[in-house]
C-alpha cells in the first residue's frame, strides 16, 4: 500500500497565529512527563517528592529546547546557521536534535541534583521513564512535517511525498514505534520489576535507544548537506556510539550516584 502523504503540519490556524502540530508535540509529551512522573513518585517507584518534579521540570524542559536546538545546529547544519542565526530562534519549523537534547537534560540533571542534594540516578530515571513518549509524539510531528523522510524502498507499501516519484519507508513511524512506545513499555516493566534496585532505567533507556536508533538509520533518508560519514554509516548512528557506552558502564546500579 502506498500513502500519498498530503498532511498539513499546522495544526490550527487562527487569522495571522499559526500552531504546528510540531509545537504541539512537545507540548504534549512535557505536560505527559509531569503526570507520569508524579504518578510514579506516589506508586513509590521514584524516590522523589511531587514537589521536586513540580521544580525540575522547568529545567529539564528548557534544557530540551535549548540542547536540541543547539545539537542540531552543531551536530546537523552549523554552516547554515553561522550564516543565518536569526533562523536558530525558529524551532517551530523542526530542526532538533536528539543527542543534543540528551545532552543538555544530562548537564541540567548533574548541576540540579549537585545544588538540591538529590541522587543523579533518581533524576535520570524519572526522564527515562516518562520521556519515550515524547519522543513517540515528536516522531509522529517529523511525520507529519514530512521531515527525516525514510530511504527509497520497491516494496508494496511506502510514503510517496509531494514532487516525488519513488516511494520511501515511514521511517518516523518505525523510529516513534520503537524509540517511543517499544522503550516506554520495556522501562516501565522494568521498574515495576525486582530487579529494578540492581539496575539503572536511564542506563537500559541509552542502550535501547541506541540499538533501535542505529538500526533504524538504515531506513532513514541521510541529511542532504552531510550525508554519510563513514561508508554506509550517518550522523545518527555515529551519535549513538557514546550513547551505548554510557549506557552500559552505568547499567549497574551504584548506590553512590
Amino acid at each position: 500500500m502506498i500513502y500519498e502523504h498530503n498532511l498539513n503540519p499546522v495544526a490550527v490556524e487562527f487569522f495571522s497565529l499559526q500552531i504546528y502540530w510540531y509545537s504541539l508535540a512537545y507540548v504534549v509529551g512535557f505536560i505527559f512527563c509531569i503526570y507520569y512522573s508524579k504518578y510514579l513518585v506516589k506508586k513509590k517507584l521514584l524516590n522523589l517528592t511531587t514537589s521536586t518534579i513540580d521544580d525540575v521540570i522547568t529545567w529539564l524542559i528548557i534544557a530540551v529546547l535549548i540542547g536540541g536546538r543547539l545539537g542540531y545546529v552543531v551536530f546537523y547544519n552549523l554552516d547554515f546557521y553561522l550564516e543565518n542565526p536569526l533562523e536558530i530562534i525558529k524551532i517551530w519549523q523542526g530542526g532538533m536534535s536528539f543527542h543534543g537534547a540528551l545532552l543538555g537534560v544530562i548537564l541540567t540533571i548533574i548541576f540540579y541534583s549537585k545544588v538540591k542534594r538529590i541522587k543523579f540516578n533518581e533524576l535520570a530515571n524519572l526522564v527515562a521513564y516518562s520521556s519515550p513518549i515524547g519522543i513517540f509524539l515528536g516522531r509522529l510531528a517529523n511525520f507529519v512535517n514530512a521531515e527525516l523522510v525514510g530511504r527509497p524502498t520497491d516494496g508494496t507499501w511506502g510514503i510517496l511525498y509531494k514532487s516525488e516519484l519513488l516511494a520511501r519507508h515511514p521511517s518516523q513511524i518505525y523510529e516513534a514505534i520503537l524509540e517511543g512506545l517499544v522503550i516506554f513499555i520495556i522501562l516501565n516493566i522494568f521498574v515495576r520489576s525486582n530487579i529494578r534496585n540492581k539496575f539503572n532505567g536511564y542506563a537500559l533507556f541509552l542502550i535501547f535507544y541506541s540499538f533501535f536508533r542505529f538500526n533504524l538509520e538504515f531506513f532513514r533518508e541521510p541529511d542532504s548537506h552531510i550525508g554519510f560519514i563513514i561508508n554506509n554509516i550517518s550522523m545518527g548512528q555515529v551519535l549513538t556510539v557514546p550513547m551505548l557506552i554510557i549506557g552500559l558502564i552505568f547499567l549497574r546500579n551504584e548506590k553512590k550516584l
